[in-house]
């Protein structure tokens, strides 16, 4: 018998070769009867419908040698295998999920043929020519004659690498969270310990005021996916109520600055205590006004500006009460330099942090 030959070794149409017949003409060919056609076309239908499908699918003879495989398997393995030669597997390394090496002739489709039986739940991962890997679960399953004898065998690969980086996204998902949440409580914790005030229900306001700040800005984070806020979002938060109507109050100017998570919540509690202070007996409390800007001081340090004018005057000692502290306390956290100048018109307050804390380099705009 003769057979022709698709470009990933198929044998198809076998036609049988005889001795010449009376009638059969200078040809020599025997032609196939009416049953073996039908099988003929038969067999180029199922091996089509196996090369039309997007998995990668293969067979082997009762040895592991490689008899048939379609194109899904081509793309997944990243090569074009040697029928009749390559063994066990279409893919030209194997490795466990720890990353261990897996022989081919240890592999779940050796395995299977080994066994003779289907061989289920296990994960491996191919490494391709190019040195990219996929991940893949394999359904190998032997083929068995009339009598139980192990005659080949036919193998699915189901990509999964998406679904391992999902699993993965969402492992250091978890993490992050986990972390992020006690960073909060911990800040939460640390609120509690510095409050201070006359009265309970002052003190439960001031907590209140500092809580919502850090809700502030765990908005904006969430929004961007924990990457950062931005520094003008923050500053507004804060400030929101006293920027609208005919005559706003507060003004603000700066650059466009990403902050890094843990940065943008001290930044967030120390515009909030700032804010509060000026309502409370700075320029808000009254008729003044505010300027807030921020700019990069040599491309190496952030320098945050809070200026006060128009505010009431201060008599006596200038204010140092728990509010300060606070602020004290962020900038030491961000390894800044916090500098408060009690003027007669209002409160001048500077931070100067590295600017190594931006999560990205800021934009040449200004947000006025």
């Amino acid at each position: 018998m003769s057979s022709q030959t698709t470009d990933y070794g198929t044998e198809l149409l076998p036609q049988v070769r005889g001795a010449p017949s009376a009638d059969a003409g200078p040809s020599n060919v025997v032609q196939l009867s009416e049953a073996e056609t039908a099988f003929a076309a038969r067999e180029i239908l199922y091996r089509d419908l196996l090369n039309a499908l997007p998995a990668a699918i293969y067979t082997t003879d009762a040895d592991g040698k490689i008899t048939f495989y379609n194109e899904a398997a081509v793309a997944f393995s990243g090569r074009r295998p040697v029928l009749g030669s390559d063994e066990w597997c279409v893919t030209w390394k194997l490795f466990w999920p720890d990353g261990r090496p897996l022989p081919h002739d240890q592999c779940p489709m050796a395995m299977a043929l080994k066994e003779g039986q289907p061989v289920r739940g296990y994960e491996a991962i191919a490494e391709r020519p190019d040195g990219s890997r996929v991940h893949f679960i394999p359904y190998p399953t032997p083929f068995k004659d009339a009598s139980g004898k192990v005659t080949g065998a036919v193998n699915m690969l189901v990509d999964i690498t998406e679904r391992k980086v999902a699993e993965e996204r969402q492992r250091l998902l978890s993490n992050e969270v986990d972390h992020r949440a006690n960073n909060l409580l911990a800040v939460v914790q640390a609120l509690v310990r510095l409050a201070d005030a006359p009265t309970v229900p002052e003190l439960k306001r001031s907590l209140e005021g500092r809580i919502k700040a850090l809700a502030h800005a765990h908005v904006l984070l969430a929004q961007s996916r924990w990457t950062g806020a931005d520094l003008q979002h923050l500053v507004s938060e804060e400030i929101a109520p006293y920027m609208g109507g005919a005559a706003p109050r507060v003004w603000q100017s700066g650059p466009v600055l990403t902050l890094e998570p843990a940065v943008a919540q001290s930044m967030a509690m120390i515009i909030h205590e700032l804010a509060t202070n000026a309502a409370k007996h700075g320029a808000l409390s009254g008729g003044g006004r505010v300027m807030v800007d921020w700019q990069q001081d040599g491309g190496e340090r952030l320098v945050f500006r809070w200026t006060e004018v128009g505010g009431p005057s201060l008599d006596g000692p200038t204010p140092c009460g728990q509010g300060r502290r606070m602020i004290e306390k962020a900038a030491a956290s961000l390894k800044g330099r916090a500098r408060f100048d009690w003027r007669q018109e209002g409160l001048v307050f500077e931070l100067s942090a590295p600017v190594t804390l931006l999560v990205a380099q800021p934009e040449t705009a200004t947000l006025n």
